[in-house]
């Protein structure tokens, strides 16, 4: 398995198990949604306390534009998931 510096223990343990349910592919895509759900709700309860002055019920800008990247980023690996798994079964014979 290839070397990922920034994953802890648990986290290379959940991407093995991905890996070996879904393939190399899909499962590091599958772990790596994990990891953008678990940032978006970390910003998210970061964004309570950082409530933008102009709208106190917005999170602040910087924070709101984070959001907007990590949910732009789940958004895109879940196309590309989709897309392996159509080709894969597009693939299977019948």
């Amino acid at each position: 398995m290839q070397e990922f510096r920034y994953l802890g223990d648990e986290r290379r343990t959940e991407l093995e198990r991905y890996e070996f349910m879904m393939g190399e592919a899909r499962g590091r895509l599958a772990a790596t949604m994990d990891c953008l759900t678990d940032a978006l709700i970390l910003v998210g309860q970061h964004g309570v306390y950082c409530a933008s002055s102009r709208n106190p019920q917005a999170p602040a800008l910087d924070l709101q534009a984070v959001l907007m990247n990590l949910n732009g980023a789940k958004e895109l690996v879940s196309a590309v998931m989709e897309k392996i798994r159509a080709e894969r079964e597009a693939a299977e014979p019948r």
